[in-house]
């Protein structure tokens, strides 16, 4: 599986702080059945590691690390059961770490330098982050033009109000979404309605393209 694989299965990936490796599971299972597979679920919190683990075992779910800070870091995430690694920003040894390990891999990048040290490690995939204190869709696209190949994944300030704007873009394959599940004891119910909801963005991104033509 490729990092562009992961982008592409849903329009949303759920970023996920989990503090009891209980909710693991019923978290999961309520994003797959309402739509969102690819999870990430972020090393902020003791628990990360084994949620991380558990929700590996869970039928259709694609769990990645988010931020991810170093390479002991990812090779954790890795042993743990982590599909792919999520960091907040790119450096030389991560990224090389990435590579070597085989790992689908999307840094975070803020700026052009940003962008040009993840291409000159080979890498495409990109996290665009904080993307609206970063100047939100407009910077996104002055900073995606001189890259043709780039392609992004927007997390930071994206709300069920924004997503779709972004969506709307073709450099942007996919959103981080950190409002589909609420930090705290798990509503399995809650957290599939708003997945399904996250799930229909792409739809609905194609429904207003299609009234504009």
């Amino acid at each position: 599986m490729t990092i562009e694989t992961v982008m592409r299965l849903a329009p949303v990936i759920p970023v996920v702080v989990i503090d009891d490796p209980a909710h693991a599971r019923p978290i999961a299972e309520a994003l797959v059945a309402g739509g969102l597979p690819a999870i990430e679920v972020t090393l902020r919190t003791p628990a990360a590691l084994e949620a991380i683990a558990e929700i590996s075992t869970v039928a259709g779910a694609v769990v990645g690390a988010g931020t991810v800070l170093d390479d002991r870091q990812l090779d954790q995430a890795i042993g743990a059961g982590a599909t792919f690694a999520v960091s907040p920003g790119l450096t030389e040894r991560l990224g090389r770490a990435a590579i070597e390990r085989d790992v689908p891999f999307l840094p975070g990048i803020a700026n052009a330098s940003d962008l040009m040290r993840g291409l000159d490690l080979g890498l495409r995939h990109f996290k665009f982050f904080p993307a609206v204190a970063n100047g939100g869709l407009p910077a996104l696209r002055a900073l995606a033009g001189p890259f043709g190949d780039a392609r992004f994944c927007s997390t930071g300030g994206i709300t069920p109000d924004n997503a779709a704007d972004w969506l709307a873009d073709p450099v942007v394959l996919c959103v981080g979404g950190t409002w589909i599940v609420p930090r705290g004891t798990p509503d399995p119910e809650q957290i599939r309605s708003a997945a399904a909801r996250a799930a229909d963005l792409r739809r609905a991104v194609s429904r207003k393209s299609r009234n504009r033509q």
